[in-house]
C-alpha cells in the first residue's frame, strides 16, 4: 500500500480517530461557558495534529517528515505539561494562587512556550540528538504522570468516587505500554514491531482520558452551583 510502516500507521489513525471522538464528546457533554472546556479542546487538537504528523512520517520515512513527527509528538507532550497544573492547581480562576489576575498563568504560559521553542531550535539549528529528544519527552511525561497520580489520589478521597481515580490507572496503563520501547524485537510479518504496538497501547488510555474530563468538568460544575 505504499506505507513503509503499515502497522504504525493504522495505530496512530486509530489514536487520531479516539481524539477525535474525544473532541466531539467534550463539545456535546461539557458547555462552552466552562472554564476549563478551551484547554481541553486544545490538548484534542494537539492530540490531532501529532497523530497526523505520525501518520506521515510512518508511511514514508525522510528528513521532514520525521522532524515534523518529533515536533508534533513534542508539542503535545509539552501541552499536556502545560495544562496539568492549569486544572490541577486551577490557575484558570483569576484569584490562583497569588490572588492575582492572571499573573500565575500568564508566566506558566510563557515558560511552556519559551521551552518548547528552545527544545525545536536546539534540534533545528544545533544538533538533531535523538537521545536528548527522547530523554526531554520523557522527563516532561513522568512529571505530568506525576502530578496527575498526586491529582488522582487526592481528587479521589475528596469527592470519594471511582471515577476520581481514573488519572492514576491511566497513567499505569501508558507506562506498561511505554515499555514495549524497551523491550524491542524483530517485527512480525515484517511490520508489527513494539513501536507500532505502543502507538496501539496509547488509544485505549486516550478514550479513557476523554471519560475522565468529561465527569471531572460534570463534578466540578455542580460543586460551583451548589457553592453559589
Amino acid at each position: 500500500m505504499g506505507m513503509q510502516e503499515p502497522a504504525s500507521v493504522l495505530f496512530s489513525l486509530f489514536n487520531f480517530l479516539a481524539h477525535d471522538h474525544g473532541i466531539s464528546k467534550l463539545k456535546q457533554f461539557v458547555p462552552p461557558g466552562y472554564k476549563l472546556r478551551q484547554y481541553y479542546l486544545l490538548f484534542g487538537y494537539f492530540g490531532l495534529a501529532s497523530w497526523t504528523f505520525s501518520m506521515i512520517f510512518h508511511t514514508r520515512d525522510s528528513n521532514i517528515t520525521e522532524k515534523l513527527d518529533y515536533f508534533a509528538a513534542g508539542a503535545s507532550v509539552m501541552y499536556g505539561m502545560y495544562f496539568a497544573p492549569i486544572r490541577i492547581f486551577r490557575l484558570d480562576k483569576p484569584d490562583a494562587v497569588d490572588g492575582k489576575t492572571g499573573t500565575i498563568l500568564r508566566l506558566w504560559t510563557a515558560l511552556c512556550v519559551s521551552l518548547y521553542l528552545a527544545h525545536i531550535g536546539y534540534l533545528s539549528f544545533i544538533r538533531f540528538d535523538y537521545t536528548y529528544n527522547m530523554a526531554a519527552n520523557i522527563a516532561v511525561g513522568v512529571v505530568q504522570n506525576i502530578l496527575w497520580t498526586w491529582f488522582s489520589i487526592t481528587r479521589f478521597r475528596k469527592v470519594g468516587r471511582l471515577w476520581a481515580a481514573w488519572p492514576g490507572l491511566i497513567v499505569a496503563w501508558i507506562i506498561l505500554a511505554m515499555s514495549l520501547e524497551l523491550f524491542d524485537f524483530p517485527p512480525w510479518w515484517g511490520m508489527l514491531d513494539a513501536h507500532a504496538l505502543w502507538h496501539l497501547g496509547t488509544v485505549g488510555p486516550t478514550i479513557w482520558w476523554y471519560n475522565f474530563l468529561i465527569k471531572d468538568a460534570q463534578e466540578d460544575m455542580q460543586s460551583a452551583r451548589l457553592k453559589a
